[in-house]
């Protein structure tokens, strides 16, 4: 008692180091020792043996050699050698053989071998003693009994491991700490990613600036009684850096960073995505501040109720409840910022969205023309290129591409040059990966008839033509009758990004995309499956023409869309409207076929002239269809939006280069006056006078 007290006192003062004494494992060799000394003497010490058949035991016993024999059940003989024999059977002196060597025999039967030992013992030559016993394998005995419970014991073992997913932040993997957070942990300097990493985003980085501008200075807005939002939200399409972002604002703030899955959180069982929630924001907050990042959301901040048939005490809702309350529980100044992301906002709890939790939204689109160039900028920097890739036509080649699909271009012309044996990755090389990612797998390797082949010369040769002929249609890059994926041949554009379109670009579209099918009925007299995807197509952007964008003569300024009711099975509209919308869907499909035709009509010979050229050399260029019908009139959106960003950095040179000058004015001044602002020269004033004139 006086010890514990002592060391108590210890603890509770200067708390000194105290050298708790190491287990003592001696008593565990003792006792190994021991068991096999027991094994030792049971097995008589080590005793020599020798097997003899029965023939030579037979003779042993006639000779008097034996002087015990035990008999065991499995149809064995032990037979001990007097010692004054030893020689005679072992060939060795009686210190050498142990205290008590044996000699094993088998036998066929034991009623065989008690008449023999009857005989022997009647005629006087075995005067020994017989024991029966059961054989004894120790070490067999010992590995049977301890197997089953090693097997039971490694297989609880396992199944713990299992189930406390490999363990975590709190040490040995077992199911005691399968509510611990599994949030992989960055600790402050080891993330070296910054805002200098992600390319473009320009308007989501400017959100995030003032998140890490409070990490860095927090009193800056604490002083003001300004709160900084305590949970942002990352909303966007799938590969556009949403995770990137938000790795770039925890190494801008030189802070911990947790990152963690929303699907981490959900487990097989009850209660263990709420202890997981707390675990996590109980780590945040001792490493504070610290960012916690939440990548997919949308797996447990489902919206609560959208899923009956599972009652109310659903193990995500309850999840989800949990993450409510720990993200109200803490001020702003506890340094704990929430980061999600998500490309499915619609689907979320409103209560996640409120203000408090997630106080901002940032939206994180697709990049635009020149964010894509600053794209291809970071990724084209570990390649090898030659003089001939242009940034620019790539940028416009790749509309609708986000990060993630730009990175997949530069690795796939990479490997296409490696493929082809080539010293530097070329123009061609890129564009055969994007035609590669957008169009499938070349099959140049597919036969097809003559036939065949014109016929796809001439729908491919229609699109092209009804598309150079009008105003807002796509550019056209080059057409190919070469097989790729499921397509038989394809022509390829510049989509134009806009941000508003009107009724006649779309008019012109649907025409343009009607023009292979129009080609097939005027210069073939026949239709075929080959305008199957281009009617889909058409009828889809017909119907939101009509249904959603209200660009209807008998059905105008309607849309029938709702973003809430997305799920919904009743259509928001009568049989008689149903009625309505298909007929007007039929006619101005009808009507933009018509149109294709009436151009095709009028221009029939280039179009042939275009098809025949396909048909010789199967890749058409936007160079080659200029040579036949002329250069197109129209400017379209991409050059003009490349024109004006060119304009844009020629002003801000022109800018910089003038307030440098303008920097560099008073020092001159400085250099033209001597001592006590006296000029030291009176050419040196005119021109200081003249400049600020």
């Amino acid at each position: 008692m006086n010890e514990n007290t002592n060391n108590n006192n210890n603890s509770n003062g200067n708390k000194p180091k105290i050298n708790v004494p190491r287990p003592n494992l001696t008593w565990l060799y003792v006792l190994i020792a021991l068991v096999f000394a027991w094994l030792w003497f049971t097995s008589d010490g080590g005793s020599a043996t020798k097997e003899v058949n029965y023939t030579e035991f037979k003779d042993m016993v006639t000779q008097g050699y034996a002087d015990k024999i035990v008999a065991y059940d499995n149809n064995t003989l032990e037979v001990y050698i007097k010692p004054e024999h030893i020689v005679d059977v072992f060939k060795k002196d009686a210190d050498k053989v142990g205290r008590s060597p044996a000699v094993t025999v088998q036998i066929g039967s034991m009623d065989t071998f008690d008449k023999f030992i009857e005989e022997e013992q009647q005629n006087g030559n075995f005067k020994g003693t017989i024991q029966y016993d059961k054989k004894s394998d120790y070490f067999g005995m010992l590995f049977w009994n301890l197997l089953p419970i090693v097997f039971f014991i490694g297989l609880w073992i396992f199944l713990m491991r299992r189930m406390g997913g490999g363990g975590g932040a709190g040490g040995a993997s077992n199911v005691f700490n399968v509510g611990r957070s599994k949030a992989q942990l960055f600790e402050k300097g080891t993330n070296r990613i910054t805002f200098k990493d992600v390319a473009g985003q320009a308007a989501a980085k400017q959100e995030v600036q003032e998140i890490v501008d409070f990490l860095k200075q927090p009193q800056k807005y604490t002083e003001l009684g300004g709160k900084i939002p305590k949970g942002a939200l990352l909303v966007g399409p799938p590969g556009t850096g949403k995770t990137l972002l938000a790795k770039a604002v925890a190494g801008e703030a030189d802070v911990p960073f947790f990152s963690i899955s929303g699907s981490d959180f959900v487990e097989m069982f009850v209660g263990v995505g709420a202890s997981r929630v707390r675990d996590l924001f109980r780590q945040a907050k001792e490493k504070a501040p610290c960012i916690i990042f939440i990548d997919e959301i949308d797996a447990v901040g489902r919206a609560r109720g959208k899923n009956p048939s599972m009652g109310g005490n659903d193990e995500r809702e309850n999840t989800l409840n949990q993450l409510l309350t720990e993200m109200d529980g803490f001020g702003s100044n506890s340094g704990v910022i929430i980061l999600a992301a998500t490309n499915r906002v619609d689907i979320l709890d409103k209560a996640l969205l409120r203000a408090g939790r997630f106080d901002r939204q940032i939206y994180v689109d697709l990049p635009d023309l020149n964010e894509r160039k600053e794209v291809f900028g970071v990724h084209l920097r570990p390649l090898k290129l030659d003089n001939t890739v242009d940034v620019d036509l790539l940028a416009r080649q790749t509309p609708g591409f986000s990060g993630a699909d730009i990175a997949n271009v530069c690795n796939e012309a990479a490997l296409i040059a490696a493929r082809h044996q080539k010293k530097s990755v070329g123009k061609d090389d890129f564009l055969a990966a994007i035609d590669r990612i957008v169009g499938g797998l070349e099959k140049k390797t597919k036969v097809m008839t003559a036939a065949e082949k014109r016929s796809i010369a001439l729908h491919e040769a229609g699109h092209a033509t009804v598309s150079w002929l009008l105003e807002h249609a796509n550019p056209l890059i080059k057409v190919t009758i070469v097989p790729r994926g499921r397509a038989l041949g394809a022509a390829w554009y510049l989509p134009e990004e806009r941000q508003l379109t009107t009724k006649e670009q779309m008019l012109d579209e649907m025409c343009a995309t009607l023009g292979g099918r129009a080609a097939e009925e005027l210069f073939i007299g026949h239709i075929s499956t080959g305008a199957m995807n281009d009617l889909e197509r058409v009828t889809k952007q017909a119907y939101g023409m009509i249904a959603y964008a209200g660009m209807s003569d008998k059905l105008p300024n309607l849309c029938y869309y709702s973003s809430t009711d997305e799920y919904s099975f009743t259509k928001p509209y009568s049989e008689r409207t149903a009625e309505m919308i298909d007929q007007e869907v039929q006619n101005m499909i009808n009507e933009q076929y018509t149109r294709a035709k009436e151009l095709l009509k009028q221009h029939s010979e280039g179009h042939n002239k275009l098809a025949q050229l396909l048909i010789e050399r199967e890749v058409i260029f936007a160079e080659d269809v200029e040579k036949i019908f002329g250069k197109r009139p129209w400017t379209s959106r991409s050059e003009e939006i490349m024109a004006e960003s060119e304009k844009l950095e020629a002003q801000e040179t022109k800018s910089l280069e003038n307030k440098t000058d303008e920097q560099q004015l008073p020092e001159k001044k400085e250099e033209g006056n001597g001592e006590n602002g006296i000029p030291a020269d009176g050419n040196a004033t005119t021109e200081t006078n003249n400049n600020s004139k």
